[in-house]
């Protein structure tokens, strides 16, 4: 997450002489993504100015209380209540196989590479974790997939994929009750390339030059709906757009259509395709990105001290998220067990973080009341953990908040090898900590580079003495570049084997919005 910080006005949005703009005016009072130069805590009542606010403009302290769970409290039992996996599909960076996506994170191998989809060489940055070689053959028919944007093509692909990986495919679902089958694929950005280019005609040919698809390629509700009208789902039916949280978001809902009985089975997810000069251009003016043109592999690198920005990524993820009860009946294959979930806001600042982590905090606390689990029984975190300053450290004191000892735990960072999927980012996540259920592996979080320090003493020559006490004063120091307040095992460059007990799965996005989700090893 990135700060800005503003002056009031009545509509509480406005820009001050030194903010960001057509004009090219820097942002100058900047709490997240970079440190704020002589930035001084503004009098309770006053605000900043030069700055962009979207409080009201009397000051206000917000509480919060979360609960601390003492005893394990009791899960689900309900067969009709408790929400089991059984199918995943994906498009990611590493292709659309789940086991090649997940080999290649176990491997440490980075995704990350120079942008060669559109010219970006006058661009500040010039990397992403860019998609290529995306084939949707057998998916998508061909007249409709020269029309679509990327960002649904995805969305058709990873969801038929998860259905066919749930042996949910066209001949089972047609003997099924469609109105108990839903979707729920969300997207931060929605069809990018398809509203650019449809900007780009009205400016530069007019409005009688705009594709048909404009309106409807554009916004974010079309993932779900064009799964479903490929599909023939007939339940609920919607998206949600909350950035970089918005596939947690769509996991927690989906759970819930299906625990008040409203369906049996949910495909959910999100979807992402921003890699575009919109979508690199915009974020380079949050200067949000990492700058590390001269070796992306090594941009992304979670709680380093030398981070310096996210690097984009894109892609999709879909669950089946189906009741236990009716997953039993019809002898599905149940790969995990999702427990719960909670979703929180800040209520803090549009791009940057609560430094006291408390609607983080107040996240977790709540999933895991959600699920059932006490913090004890945690001991895997898929930390959201993008690479930014100011997000990193403020997901691990939220982390630290709720897990008193956190000395069983480890927490790693997908994003360090596939960039941040932003919608999408969630979804692969989530996958991500399934597969580390189900073999016992977590991948590592790459770029946690060790700094070897030689210390050389100058004694010797200083006061004459021997050689032999010369070289026993010379000695090699290894510290590992992190954060000091990262006490948490971060499963540094190297995979390990960890049998996962409870696991969570967090995701931020701008506005405060605060998703976490619990998954688990079925047990029957």
């Amino acid at each position: 997450m990135a700060g800005i910080a503003g002056a009031a006005c009545s509509s509480n949005v406005l820009f001050g002489s030194r903010e960001v703009g057509s004009d090219g005016a820097s942002l100058t009072q900047y709490r997240g993504l970079r440190p704020v130069e002589n930035m001084q805590l503004a009098p309770t009542g006053s605000k900043p100015s030069g700055s962009i606010s979207t409080s009201p403009s009397k000051s206000r302290t917000i509480r919060a209380m979360v609960s601390q769970t003492v005893s394990a409290p009791k899960r689900e039992k309900d067969p009709k209540k408790r929400v089991v996996i059984t199918g995943m599909g994906l498009v990611s960076v590493f292709g659309c196989g789940i086991d090649t996506f997940y080999d290649k994170l176990l491997e440490g191998e980075s995704g990350i590479s120079l942008i060669d989809r559109f010219d970006a060489s006058s661009f500040s940055v010039r990397f992403a974790g860019q998609i290529r070689d995306f084939s949707s053959k057998g998916y998508i028919d061909g007249k409709n997939d020269r029309r679509l944007d990327d960002c649904w093509r995805y969305c058709l692909v990873a969801g038929k994929r998860a259905l066919e990986d749930a042996n949910l495919g066209s001949e089972v679902l047609e003997n099924m009750d469609s109105t108990r089958i839903g979707v729920l694929v969300g997207t931060g950005m929605g069809g990018l390339t398809a509203f650019s280019n449809g900007v780009e005609s009205l400016v530069q040919k007019g409005y009688k030059k705009m594709s048909p698809f404009f309106i409807p390629y554009s916004i974010t509700n079309m993932g779900s709906a064009l799964l479903a009208i490929e599909t023939g789902l007939m339940g609920p039916n919607y998206s949600i757009s909350t950035a970089c949280a918005t596939a947690n978001y769509c996991f927690y809902s989906a759970a819930n259509h299906i625990r008040r009985g409203e369906a049996d089975i949910m495909v959910a997810g999100g979807t992402e395709a921003s890699v575009i000069p919109a979508g690199v251009g915009g974020f380079i003016a949050c200067r949000a990105l990492s700058q590390r043109n001269e070796d992306p592999k090594k941009a992304s690198r979670p709680w380093d001290k030398d981070r310096d920005g996210f690097v984009m990524g894109e892609g999709s993820g879909v669950l089946i998220m189906e009741s236990l009860e009716h997953a039993m009946k019809r002898g599905a294959n149940i790969i995990a067990e999702y427990l719960g979930g909670a979703v929180t806001c800040d209520a803090h600042h549009m791009t940057d973080p609560r430094s006291d982590g408390l609607g983080v905090s107040t996240c977790i606390a709540k999933s895991l009341e959600d699920a059932g689990v006490s913090p004890e029984e945690v001991n895997y975190v898929n930390a959201h953990a993008t690479s930014t300053l100011a997000g990193d450290l403020a997901e691990v004191n939220a982390i630290k908040k709720v897990f008193k000892n956190t000395s069983e735990i480890k927490m790693n960072g997908t994003k360090s090898m596939i960039g941040h999927g932003l919608g999408a980012a969630g979804a692969l996540e989530a996958i991500a900590t399934i597969k580390a259920i189900n073999t016992g592996w977590l991948h590592p979080t790459i770029n946690q580079d060790v700094c070897t320090i030689i210390l050389i003493s100058l004694t010797r020559v200083m006061l004459h003495i021997s050689l032999l006490q010369y070289f026993l004063m010379l000695y090699y120091s290894t510290l590992q570049n992190i954060e000091l307040d990262v006490t948490i095992d971060t499963v540094p460059n190297v995979k390990k084997q960890h049998e996962v007990n409870v696991g969570i799965s967090n995701s931020f996005g701008f506005g405060g919005h605060n998703s976490v989700v619990v998954f688990a090893p079925f047990t029957a």
